[in-house]
């Protein structure tokens, strides 16, 4: 620093992120400039969402770290890990944070546990934690939605309720990879008391009523 005499050096420079630096550049939120310096190779890393069959064997890794941490064993009640893990196997589980969101939510089952053993109460309230959590980020985030699309949806005369409902489904959306899997999130409760749970066909039919397709959500 301060010198005049130039320094050469050799290196390669690795950028990593969880945003999609294309929708950032279309948004206006990263340099475009910048965006095409370091866009040289590109490596998709898989989320904690689509390695499911990682979940179980972290959750246990990371519950020997809270033990650790807190000086003392703690483990999971029978009925308590079979919820907690169907919740985190589910599509409701986005895993937004990825292992960040894993290894917190352990670690205050295990704090919360004065007795060493996480019950499903306390599971019930980690599973409303996550749900309030990952809702809020989706609400907060919208840089990753196409901009036309939300200025399509800034054009109309909408209540905010809708507004704000409207979006969290679409960015709901851009997690799934197919109206399916997006459906199967979003009527997780209701879908179990219908005979035939078109999930598909009640998205669309929502989305339709503003005048969206899942082309535009996904484009």
């Amino acid at each position: 620093m301060g010198s005049d005499t130039p320094v050469h050096s050799d290196f390669w420079l690795i950028a990593g992120t969880n945003k999609d630096l294309k929708a950032c550049v279309r948004a206006g939120s990263f340099r475009e400039d910048l965006y095409a310096r370091i866009n040289v190779w590109q490596y998709t890393l898989p989320a904690l969402a689509d390695r499911r069959e990682d979940i179980a064997p972290n959750i246990a890794y990371q519950l020997d770290i809270a033990g650790f941490e807190l000086g003392r064993k703690v483990r999971f009640g029978r009925v308590a890990y079979e919820r907690y893990l169907a919740f985190a196997m589910s599509d409701g589980a986005v895993w937004r944070g990825n292992f960040r969101d894993l290894s917190a939510s352990i670690l205050r089952l295990a704090t919360l546990a004065n007795d060493g053993k996480i019950n499903e109460i306390l599971v019930d309230d980690e599973i409303g934690r996550l749900q309030t959590l990952w809702a809020d980020d989706d609400i907060k985030d919208d840089v990753g939605i196409n901009p036309a699309l939300l200025a399509k949806i800034n054009a109309q005369d909408l209540d905010e309720f809708d507004k704000m409902q409207l979006l969290n489904v679409i960015t709901l959306c851009q997690s799934h990879p197919n109206m399916a899997s997006a459906g199967r999130a979003l009527f997780n409760h209701s879908r179990l008391n219908k005979a035939n749970a078109n999930d598909s066909d009640r998205l669309r039919k929502y989305l339709g009523k503003f005048g969206v397709s899942w082309g535009e959500i996904k484009g």
